[in-house]
């Protein structure tokens, strides 16, 4: 699991009516970009599998723009009206032949007591359509049994929109639209126990798997996840 924190915040400062940005670089081949917004570096050097923390800005229309690294080399750009008291993120995502740019508005204020908000976004490129599950933890129980996905049939670009659920220790599993979890389910990806507490939020982005091995080694269709922390009770 990829979870980096990169920003430079320029010279706007946190006000109570600030809008609120962070980038995800989910693109596997666009190599190491800078962000703009107008002629301003938001970030430097993000690598693939990178996402910034919140950075403060001025409410206002931005020309939002993902160059390469140490040039200003425009690889996507984008103009963006960004609100007071609100948070946002922006992906840059797909292949740098069909690189795009998506600003998603993020929840801001924390899951209702007891419970926890959790959001999934597939920027994958080669696992074409997926489910997703978020298995609750349980010792006594094998993976899979009773359990439901959280979201279903979610293609590259798509969103889930977030979702209510109890407040617990969860692990994400991936699979191909369709496959019932199980046990012995070879999954695109299988993570590790998380736990959420009362309140969290989070966006979960779904991005390639890296290569492994030879330079030129064949892409594979596996899945990594990027969990981003979009607020927590008090």
């Amino acid at each position: 699991m990829l979870l980096a924190a990169v920003g430079l915040s320029g010279c706007q400062g946190i006000t109570s009516t600030s809008a609120q940005l962070r980038i995800i670089d989910a693109s596997p081949d666009a190599g190491v970009i800078d962000s703009y917004q107008n002629s301003s570096a938001l970030a430097y050097n993000l690598g693939f599998g990178t996402t910034t923390s919140y950075i403060p800005m001025s409410p206002g229309v931005y020309n939002l723009a993902a160059a390469k690294a140490g040039t200003r080399q425009t690889l996507v750009a984008n103009n963006e009206t960004l609100a007071p008291n609100r948070q946002y993120t922006e992906i840059i995502g797909a292949g740098l032949a069909n690189l795009q740019q998506t600003l998603l508005l993020d929840q801001s204020t924390p899951a209702s007591s007891g419970r926890i908000a959790i959001r999934v976004i597939n920027q994958t490129t080669r696992s074409g359509a997926v489910d997703v599950y978020l298995v609750p933890f349980s010792p006594s129980q094998a993976k899979g049994s009773s359990t439901s996905p959280m979201a279903v049939n979610l293609g590259f670009g798509a969103n889930s929109g977030y979702i209510d659920l109890p407040e617990g220790t969860y692990a994400i599993d991936v699979v191909p639209t369709g496959t019932v979890l199980a046990s012995s389910t070879v999954t695109l990806f299988s993570g590790a126990q998380i736990a959420y507490v009362s309140g969290a939020v989070r966006t979960i982005v779904l991005i390639d798997q890296a290569p492994v091995g030879a330079q030129h080694a064949a892409p594979t269709p596996g899945v990594q996840a990027i969990v981003a922390e979009d607020a927590d009770a008090q």
